[in-house]
């Protein structure tokens, strides 16, 4: 029998993650057939190389997605909004990394390693989660089915390139500024379009996104319910407590996240049970001997696929409750790596179809 191969298209193909997205592509098991680049108009006309072979960036328009299989989005949260729809009601698959579908209720939220079943009865698109959430709940899953979850406190410690490729960029000018004795302008950080703007070199900024009425910054409100959803199937379970702060550090590449979690009383949940089950998890790989100053650092998460783990301990004011620290590469695991390892899941279950009336689901939107 003939193995199948898929019309892929890239959205967003020349950003930080697009480009992540042609070299993860290229080294996956999606057996590709044609490739297809898309961005916008400033970006057109553009070579980018797929396998060796020189491919040229066309604008993205709803006739790009003609005779397209599965479509890998990274292009925003409003180029998803536009596009997304039209590649369903021509047949594609979408995997989309902005945020916009995410919380949608057609939309399953995917981090294979936890919720791969959530891909069966798609309805053409499929959300790829934020960056910060992908890392906690794969550094989760294991304890969870383990031992159960109660509760989970994060506070995070997100690189400039969580916030594109301009983000990162400035940085580096921040730093190169000050190590000349020269003032920084910033003008993206911490949020493009807010008022005030604040140099991340040398420096802490505890905003990661727009502050919602409650006080929580929304990248603080995607890692509440994007958890819920993906380990419990409900944006709003009740069956975890999640809380957070989230925190931009001047880091390039590779979230830090120290991860405060209660497991289930009578469980007999130990460090060292806690630490065998991480070590057999998932795309996880354990860093945690503390006497040999062995731990997760982004510096050497870099590059790297997995979740890195370590600083495994007891909590030792509560009972049945824990600490461990997490550091994954935010733009391979927490976007491209995920987002093209969903459509590894999508060809290996043979779910690459896009069920009859799906685009009308997202017609109005």
């Amino acid at each position: 029998m003939t193995e199948r191969k898929y019309n892929v298209a890239i959205l967003g193909a020349t950003g930080a993650v697009g480009t992540r997205l042609i070299e993860q592509l290229e080294q996956s098991t999606v057996p590709v057939n044609t490739i297809k680049l898309l961005a916008s108009s400033r970006s057109a006309g553009k070579t980018l190389q797929f396998k060796g072979q020189d491919v040229t960036v066309e604008e993205a328009t709803a006739e790009s997605f003609e005779g397209i299989d599965i479509v890998l989005a990274s292009g925003g949260g409003s180029v998803s909004q536009r596009f997304a729809p039209e590649a369903v009601k021509r047949g594609a698959v979408v995997v989309d990394n902005s945020s916009y579908w995410r919380m949608n209720d057609n939309v399953p939220l995917i981090v294979p390693e936890v919720n791969e079943a959530a891909l069966r009865g798609h309805n053409g698109i499929i959300a790829n989660p934020n960056c910060s959430t992908i890392q906690m709940v794969v550094a989760l899953e294991p304890v969870r089915r383990a031992y159960g979850l109660k509760r989970v406190i994060v506070s995070t410690y997100q690189a400039a390139s969580g916030a594109g490729q301009s983000a990162w960029q400035e940085l580096v000018d921040e730093t190169e500024a000050y190590n000349h004795g020269e003032t920084p302008h910033p003008a993206i950080l911490p949020v493009k379009g807010a008022e005030k703007h604040y140099p991340l070199a040398y420096n802490l900024l505890p905003q990661i996104d727009v502050f919602e009425d409650d006080g929580y910054t929304h990248e603080e409100w995607k890692m509440i319910h994007e958890t819920k959803k993906i380990m419990f199937g409900d944006k709003n379970s009740k069956d975890v407590k999640v809380t957070g702060t989230a925190v931009r550090v001047p880091v390039p590449i590779g979230h830090g996240e120290a991860v405060y979690f209660e497991t289930a009383a009578n469980t007999g949940a130990t460090v060292a049970g806690i630490q065998k089950v991480l070590s057999a998890g998932a795309g996880v790989v354990l860093e945690d001997d503390p006497q040999q100053q062995l731990y997760p650092q982004p510096v050497n998460a870099a590059g790297k696929r997995e979740t890195f783990v370590g600083r495994v301990r007891a909590d030792v004011e509560n009972d049945d409750s824990f600490h461990m620290w997490v550091v994954s590469d935010n733009l391979l695991k927490g976007a491209a790596w995920n987002t093209v390892q969903i459509a590894e899941r999508l060809v290996s279950l043979d779910l690459v179809a896009v069920p009859a009336n799906a685009a009308e689901k997202f017609n109005s939107l």
